[in-house]
């Protein structure tokens, strides 16, 4: 990892969705979220699928968060017309 050449190091939502109820993805993730700062870079977590979840990213200093908590999938039309 240390040898990438990125700018943020996104955390796989096989280890996100279930962070909550299993000791070892909530480890992984904060993990990979350390890792990624040591490294200097920012981090993103995907399959941000609830409140808590998306708590507990934030509590861990997650940088990004991607998923239907956040914000479901609409066309890019809708999404610019609300923009302004």
């Amino acid at each position: 990892m240390k040898n990438l050449k990125v700018d943020v190091l996104k955390i796989d939502g096989m280890f996100v969705k279930d962070m909550l109820t299993d000791p070892i993805d909530f480890e992984m993730v904060k993990s990979i979220n350390d890792i990624g700062h040591v490294m200097g870079l920012e981090t993103i977590a995907e399959f941000v699928e609830s409140d808590d979840i998306a708590e507990k990213l934030r509590e861990i200093g997650v940088d990004y968060a991607q998923g239907y908590a956040l914000g479901k999938p609409a066309p890019i039309g809708d999404v610019l017309d609300k923009s302004w």
